[in-house]
Order: structure tokens, then C-alpha cells, then sequence
């Protein structure tokens, strides 16, 4: 069975969430999505674990299911800062965990560091290697993904804060970290140049429960059943890893390097020339994930390992809408022609991944937004790439053959 995962969300109570996160609200829009199994989130924060618990079941699995059956993973997000060789370092770790007698575990862990409530996505000063050999000790089963792997304030390999590799970060615990999640400033093309042998996972790390968030990167599981193990087993090994869902790295808000503040932006070419100065306020740029992946990358551009799963680059179907209908991600018309689709289509994947020209032509789908939709699967759509916390924005090609 094919599962569409995303195993990196939040609750309302993390910082620069949707106040209205929930799981009812979750379950409703996933479905819409197109997913089928999600994270829970936040599992620590005191106040989103009894809304765990009201609304969700576990299984003998380590699945937990809403009353209609939509199925959760015990899920997290833990902020690492602390100091190492003199440098300020800060890795955002993603972690799973099989049931809730572990998930309790844990808490009580993070409890014996500092506060889990002040934050869904609690900081502590805890050493990566440190953070996973404690996780470990509780439970083999526990699972620890870096966190958008490639961002520079926050990513394992981030440019302001990072390392160059698994083992400066993790050392003598490296041998737990069996995949890296990719994040939206970077795709499994450019991630495969490293010389790390991990598996290469994504999720969308969403602050709300919107279509063009949640979901919006994904991985889709290729297994015999949904149980805790299979997903972690899959994480670890690679079998049944069918492939990703990413959006395309330009559209995320750290590609290229830049200051948002100056409005300028660049390429990793332009920033070497330049000496990695802002030529308008004359200070350092925020180097972004292009410029970075350059400077730790051992293999060529054009590089992909043997048996390397597949990746989709698709942009949210929000963000086709509204570059058809010149208006923004959540203007009425552009909610009303998604619902439209959604009722013709049943889900936005199938839309984005599936159903073919005939189809969407006999369901009198308008020419250009059919050319919006195809040219999106075939990753050819115009993206001008975000920088310094700016989200890249969405264009059509400028010189683009018509597919009618």
C-alpha cells in the first residue's frame, strides 16, 4: 500500500502558528490534501498532549486514529543551540516515537533539561550527539531526522550555523541518523552530491492546516501495512521509500542568498564575485541553500546514486489558482476554483499528480489553467527564488510552447 506522509507539522501552541491548528481541522484538509498519515506534533507541549489525547487513539500498532480512522504518528520538533569548536550551533531535529509510554518518556526527558511549555518547538542546550544518545537509551524505536536539512539558521547544514557533515554534528552517534529531510530550499538532486549515505525524506514542516502548506512537501511509503515500524523501517533502510513530493527548491525561502531588508538577491556565482557583500548596505548576505550545497557538495551537479527513489517537484495547487487568476493564495476566487476542482478530482494530489489532459479537458477545465496544471508536473513553471525569509514567487515561462 502507497502512503502519502508528512510527518513534520505543528500545533497552534508553537510559535508562528495558526492559532486554529487542531486535529479535527488537520484531519478535514489532509484529506482534501490528499495525504494519508500525518504527524502529531508538539507531543510534549502539555496542552496540545491532552488534545492528543481527546482526539486521537493509539492502536496496538503505534498508530493513533481519529474517530473516523485518520491515522497519526507520535511526532516533534526540538530546537538544539548551544556552542561547539566556538561556534554558536542550532539544529532543528524532527523526532518519532513508537507509542505514547515512550512519547511520555521523552517529555519527561526534555522535562529534566528545561520547560516544554512555553513553545511547541522547545529550545534546549543540549549537544546533538548528547540529544541522541539520551533518546536512544530510553528507546531503540525513537527516530531522529535532521530538519530541513539545508536552511542557514536552523538546518544541519545551514550556512550561519551548521556543520559540514553528519559527523561533526552528530560524532560518535552518527550511525543513528539513517535520513535527512530535505526542507523546501532544497530537492534530493542537490543532496545527493554530499557524500553522506542517508536516506533523503521530506515533509512540509507546516505552521497551519492550509492545502498550500500542509502537505506541501511529502513522503510517499511503499509498505505491506501502516504500522509504526514499517514507517521507521522504511526510514531506515530505504525499502519501500517509493519517492518524495518537494516543492521546487526556488520556491523556498532561503535558495538563493540575499538581504530581504535591501530587496537583493543572487546566486551563489554572484555572491562569490561580490565576496559575499550586499553591494547596497555593503554587509554580509544571508547565504542561502544554493551557495551552500556548492561549498559542501563532492559530486557534480548532474550526480544521482544507484536505486535513488524518485522525487516529484510540484507547487501547491493554491499557487497555480492564483497565478491563473492573477490574485493571491486566499482571495474567494481563488478558494472558489479549488473547491471546484476538488469536487471534480476528489483530492489535490490526484490533481497535481494524475489525472491526465483528456480528463481535465472533458471536465471543461479552462485551457490555460490545464497548461498552468501540466507544465507544474513537469517542473517547468518560472520561479524567481526566495532568499533571506522571502518565499520565491511563482511566474509563467516567459518563452513557453503551448501544449494545445
Amino acid at each position: 500500500m502507497k502512503i502519502i506522509a508528512d510527518l513534520h507539522i505543528h500545533s497552534k501552541h508553537a510559535r508562528a502558528c495558526s492559532t486554529h491548528l487542531s486535529i479535527p481541522k488537520l484531519e478535514k484538509w489532509v484529506k482534501i490534501k490528499g495525504l494519508n498519515l500525518l504527524g502529531t506534533g508538539d507531543f510534549q507541549h502539555p496542552e496540545h498532549r491532552k488534545h492528543i489525547d481527546e482526539h486521537l487513539k493509539e492502536d496496538e500498532h503505534g498508530i493513533l486514529r481519529t474517530s473516523s480512522g485518520f491515522p497519526f504518528i507520535w511526532q516533534t520538533e526540538i530546537s538544539l543551540m548551544y556552542s561547539q569548536n566556538e561556534k554558536r550551533r542550532a539544529v532543528h531535529l524532527v523526532v518519532l516515537s513508537p507509542n505514547s509510554s515512550v512519547s511520555d518518556k521523552i517529555t519527561s526527558y526534555l522535562l529534566s533539561k528545561g520547560r516544554v511549555d512555553y513553545d511547541g518547538r522547545p529550545i534546549f542546550g543540549i549537544p546533538a550527539n548528547e540529544f541522541v544518545k539520551d533518546l536512544k537509551s530510553l528507546n531503540e524505536d525513537i527516530e531522529i531526522i535532521p530538519a530541513h536539512c539545508m536552511t542557514p539558521w536552523f538546518g544541519l547544514f545551514g550556512s550561519k550555523s551548521g556543520f559540514d557533515s553528519l559527523q561533526e554534528c552528530f560524532q560518535d552517534q552518527t550511525h543513528h541518523i539513517y535520513a535527512i529531510e530535505s526542507g523546501m530550499s532544497a530537492d534530493p538532486q542537490m543532496l545527493w552530491r554530499f557524500k553522506e549515505k542517508v536516506n533523503i525524506i521530506s515533509f512540509s514542516d507546516a505552521h497551519s492546516f492550509w492545502p498550500w502548506r500542509i502537505g506541501r512537501e511529502a513522503t510517499i511509503f511503499d509498505i505491506p501495512e501502516l504500522t509504526y515500524e514499517n514507517i521507521i523501517k522504511t526510514i531506515r533502510t530505504g525499502k519501500g521509500l517509493f519517492g518524495t513530493v518537494e516543492t521546487p527548491p526556488a520556491y523556498g525561502r532561503y535558495h538563493w542568498d540575499g538581504h530581504r531588508n535591501c530587496n537583493f538577491s543572487c546566486d551563489h556565482i554572484t555572491t562569490k564575485h561580490n565576496n559575499g557583500i550586499c553591494p547596497k548596505c555593503k554587509k554580509p548576505l544571508t547565504i542561502g541553500v544554493d551557495y551552500r550545497v556548492e561549498e559542501i557538495a563532492q559530486h557534480p551537479s548532474n550526480y544521482k546514486p544507484k536505486s535513488a527513489p524518485q522525487f516529484y517537484e510540484i507547487l501547491p495547487l493554491h499557487e497555480l489558482i492564483a497565478l491563473h487568476l492573477s490574485s493571491s493564495l486566499n482571495t474567494k476566487k481563488t478558494w472558489a476554483l479549488y473547491n471546484e476542482l476538488i469536487e471534480k478530482f476528489d483530492n489535490e494530489f490526484s490533481i497535481l499528480l494524475n489525472i491526465n489532459k483528456e480528463e481535465l479537458v472533458k471536465e471543461k477545465i479552462n485551457e490555460k489553467l490545464i497548461e498552468i496544471i501540466l507544465l507544474n508536473r513537469k517542473n517547468k513553471l518560472h520561479i524567481k527564488p526566495g532568499y533571506d525569509g522571502e518565499y520565491g514567487v511563482v511566474e509563467m515561462p516567459k518563452k513557453q510552447a503551448t501544449l494545445f
